[in-house]
């Protein structure tokens, strides 16, 4: 019986032993801490500077969270990069973890200023940027992904760019020199750009196509009155590309103009004034219609009248919605003169109409 219960005991603790081994895998060697390459890489060209920017890697290639950073290296060169063989500048990069805020992942950025040298007519002229972030140690894992820019010229931001009010809208008005000529595939334009007061968004106000012209005029009529705007222009290069839409490279800007879209100018003056008598076998009445004002900010119209020799008075109390008016406060044997005018909604009034007269028998 005792040599039962050993070879029972033995059989027993073999398979523990054999379960207990199972468990425990060969030796990892330890992390190498390199950085994974950022696959977001962007690029933004604005006259001669490229304005990169990219996610910092929060992660390292054997999937454990980045503990330290050393530089991030800027790389350009001609076509396919395999390698950061050629570094225009280098930046410190901090570990992303310890600078996150709100849930967003901090950004690496970097400018670059495009030599005059490599830029061009031609518009097959690009250059290429990638970046390679490394570890404490100088060790990356390779480069991002690549991003082409165009070389193509620039033009200057225009000259003597200035912003004022009319009754239209906010009239733009700036000089620039007449355009060079160019190959085929590539045109420039003129764009203004609006922002109003407290805000950061800016849309595009107009545009007008560079020639051989040296002063353009643009009418920003999409406005609010009694707003503050900012406006600013640049020159635009468009490098057509078959089958896809055109590449544009955005010069530099201009200095921003301000101007107070304040609404001092009255509608148009009401035109057409008719003066028509009706009276007999009824109370007598002047009735006068005139064609309508197609102003948009119209309020209404008023209406005066003066007799031979005397100032006009005003007929009504409020405002006429529709062009036309009866006059029943007439007399016989009396000739009345009759004007319009136009009211906005900012309570501008225009001058009067010219004279409509009846005679009341």
């Amino acid at each position: 019986m005792k040599r039962v219960g050993k070879s029972l005991a033995f059989a027993v603790s073999v398979p523990l032993m054999l379960m207990a081994c199972a468990t425990i895998g060969p030796p990892q060697p330890p992390s190498l801490q390199l950085p994974q390459p950022p696959s977001d890489l962007r690029a933004f060209r604005k006259g001669d500077r490229v304005n990169l920017s990219w996610t910092i890697p929060t992660m390292t290639t054997d999937r454990e969270t980045v503990r330290s950073l050393g530089p991030t290296l800027i790389c350009r060169g001609f076509g396919e990069l395999t390698a950061c063989s050629r570094q225009v500048g280098a930046i410190s990069t901090p570990v992303a973890a310890k600078t996150a805020s709100s849930g967003q992942r901090p950004q690496g950025v970097y400018a670059d200023a495009l030599p005059p040298q490599l830029q061009s007519d031609s518009p097959s002229g690009f250059i290429t940027y990638a970046v390679q972030v490394l570890n404490r140690e100088g060790r990356g894992a390779g480069i991002s992904n690549q991003v082409r820019v165009s070389l193509a010229h620039t033009g200057p931001p225009p000259r003597d760019f200035r912003a004022c009010v009319s009754k239209q809208g906010v009239v733009l008005t700036w000089a620039a020199a007449a355009v060079p000529i160019t190959p085929a595939e590539i045109s420039y334009v003129y764009r203004v750009f609006r922002r109003a007061e407290g805000s950061n968004e800016e849309v595009v106000a107009g545009e007008a196509p560079a020639d051989a012209e040296t002063s353009f005029t643009v009418t920003d009529a999409n406005i609010e009155w009694q707003q503050t705007y900012y406006y600013h222009a640049e020159a635009v290069t468009k490098i057509q590309r078959p089958n896809k839409a055109p590449l544009e490279v955005e010069g530099d800007d201009t200095a921003e103009s301000k101007v107070f879209a304040d609404d001092v100018f009255p509608p148009t003056v009401p035109a057409e004034l008719q003066a028509v008598f009706s009276g007999p076998g009824q109370k007598p009445f002047v009735d006068l219609v005139w064609a309508p004002v197609t102003d948009a900010d119209l309020a209404g119209y008023n209406v005066y009248r003066r007799q031979e020799g005397a100032n006009p008075v005003k007929l009504n109390a409020e405002l006429i919605k529709a062009p036309a008016y009866r006059d029943e406060q007439v007399n016989s044997g009396t000739k009345y003169f009759y004007s319009v005018s136009a009211v906005d909604v900012r309570g501008n009034e225009s001058t009067p109409s010219e004279e409509a007269s009846e005679v009341v028998p």
